[in-house]
């Protein structure tokens, strides 16, 4: 060996390393759980037979109870014949690691939920109790909720789709009313040549209110809007590109406006708890006798005052000559076309996180699907509930940074 010359092993190379700190696992079969529902009128299902068809041909496994898709006019026949596999017992349904609601989870449910489980369904603010609550933090229960699970454009997909169910539906449901084999005023709400259109309020410009003046507009209706949100009137004469009367919501120009319309339609919505009640019940006194309410505001306790919840099989009540439909479940009555909105996003959500590993991966790289988890293998990561029943909240981003 010759002095001065450096040894170099010839096997020795500069090169980068692959990063290893967080690397994706390869795709995993999921099993996945669809149970019929029994409460809250639901009729919907969150998985329609072509999505199971998808997920059945991606290797994943889909077992239904029996007649869970009879509300939405779905056979179980139509389900088997994609691959999904049909049971007559609850219990069974619920073995599956992954549970597909389309109501919310209920105190019946507690007891067949399994340790660990993943549950995907809505959660209805208003009705949620602290005890069901604590008894999923006991099973650690990882909980996706429909109204927080967002897309990649950052917007709220089910609930958009829901809420534009719901308004379209909302002046449907006005027009029924209205006519004279129930009890209405026997008007037409669009009216005809000669004759005056019914005359048409709606309380919020959100995407329920936006829906519910498209529809109104189009049957020939007289609209008028009221939101305390100056952007959002303007988003909704931008989105439906011609003017219409719009005011921020001032006690006495309302008055004024109910006391000579046909319907009124309560399309408020609030992220936190109750809407606002903005119309009092003075208000629905001076309005004329046989006219619509329609307080698609209900499920957030209502913006009417005289607003009482009902069904779909007792779908009225009447006040101070007022016929008020008040149902919390509007898109439940679509339910075909419901559930295959709620079906598009979902199978794509299974999808991905069958692709990335399972949800307990997915959520280590998807920050939009972290925002629709209220609890996390039993730690709730949901602020507001965590303040209103004075529960622990722990933060999500915390729990996935510790995990590793």
């Amino acid at each position: 060996m010759s002095a001065g010359k450096p040894i170099v092993s010839p096997s020795f190379k500069y090169e980068t390393l692959e990063e290893k700190l967080d690397i994706k696992r390869k795709g995993a079969p999921l099993t996945i759980g669809i149970p019929r529902e029994n409460a809250f009128h639901e009729k919907r299902i969150a998985l329609i037979p072509e999505a199971v068809g998808v997920l059945v041909n991606n290797g994943h496994v889909v077992v239904m109870e029996h007649k869970a898709g009879e509300g939405s006019k779905y056979s179980d026949n139509d389900y088997a014949e994609v691959g999904a596999t049909i049971v007559y017992e609850k219990q069974e349904v619920f073995k599956a690691p992954i549970l597909v609601k389309s109501a919310p989870l209920s105190e019946e449910d507690i007891p067949y939920l399994q340790l660990n489980q993943t549950v995907i369904s809505p959660i209805h603010l208003s009705i949620l109790k602290k005890s069901l609550i604590e008894k999923l933090m006991e099973k650690r229960i990882t909980a996706l909720s429909f109204e927080h699970l967002k897309d990649d454009s950052g917007t709220f997909p089910i609930v958009r789709s829901m809420s534009e169910i719901a308004g379209s539906a909302a002046m449907l449901i006005a027009g029924q009313y209205l006519g004279s084999p129930n009890d209405g005023k026997g008007i037409l709400l669009g009216g005809i040549s000669g004759i005056p259109p019914a005359k048409v309020i709606i309380i919020g410009a959100g995407v329920v209110g936006e829906f519910a003046t498209r529809t109104a507009l189009a049957l020939g209706a007289s609209v008028k809007v009221f939101d305390n949100n100056v952007y959002r009137l303007k988003r909704l004469q931008n989105n439906l590109g011609i003017r219409v009367w719009t005011s921020v919501i001032e006690p006495k120009i309302l008055a004024k406006q109910l006391k000579t319309c046909e319907v009124a339609v309560g399309a408020l919505s609030n992220d936190n708890g109750r809407c606002p009640v903005v119309v009092t019940e003075e208000m629905v006194m001076a309005m004329r006798p046989g006219a619509v309410i329609i307080d698609v505001s209900i499920d957030r306790g209502g913006c009417f005052e005289t607003s009482e919840i009902t069904t779909h099989d007792k779908p009225t009540i009447i006040k101070h000559d007022v016929i008020h439909y008040c149902v919390p479940n509007i898109p439940s009555g679509f339910a075909r076309t419901a559930s295959q909105a709620i079906s598009n996003v979902l199978m794509h959500l299974l999808l991905n996180a069958s692709d990335e590993g399972g949800f307990d991966e997915m959520v280590w790289h998807n920050f939009n699907m972290r925002h629709g988890i209220y609890l996390y293998k039993g730690a709730l990561t949901n602020f507001y509930i965590s303040q209103r029943f004075d529960l622990k909240y722990t933060d999500l981003n915390l729990l996935i940074a510790s995990r590793r």
